[in-house]
C-alpha cells in the first residue's frame, strides 16, 4: 500500500511524504503506483518550474518527500490542491485498498 502523509500548518501545506508500493500489479504494470508517482513528481517539477517557492526534496525507490522552505505561495497552493484532488480520486476509485492518505496538523 502507498501511504501519503500531508502536514499542514494553519491550513497551509508544509510538507508531504509518499512511501511504499501499491501492490495492485507486478512491478512495471502497477497503474496505481504509476499514477501516484506521476502526480507527485509532476507536482514537484511544477513547483520548481512555475513558482518562486523553494522546496527540499528527497527521493528514493518507493519514497518521495518534500517540504516548503519558502512558500507555499498562491501557485503552489493551487498545485498542491490539484495533487490532493488527484490522490483522493485514486483512493476512492480503488476503495482505499491501495492508497492511504493521512493529513496532519503541525
Amino acid at each position: 500500500m502507498i501511504t501519503v502523509t500531508v502536514w499542514k500548518e494553519n491550513g497551509e501545506f508544509r510538507k508531504i511524504e509518499s512511501t511504499g508500493h501499491a501492490g495492485f500489479a507486478e512491478q512495471g504494470r502497477d497503474i496505481i503506483c504509476a499514477a501516484v508517482s506521476a502526480l507527485m513528481v509532476n507536482t514537484v517539477n511544477s513547483i520548481d518550474t512555475f513558482t518562486e517557492d523553494i522546496i527540499h526534496v528527497t527521493s528514493e525507490d518507493g519514497y518521495l518527500f518534500w517540504e516548503f522552505i519558502v512558500g507555499p505561495g498562491e501557485a503552489s497552493r493551487l498545485l498542491m490542491d490539484s495533487l490532493m484532488l488527484g490522490l483522493f480520486q485514486i483512493q476512492e476509485s480503488y476503495e482505499n485498498e491501495y492508497l492511504k492518505i493521512i493529513a496532519k496538523e503541525v
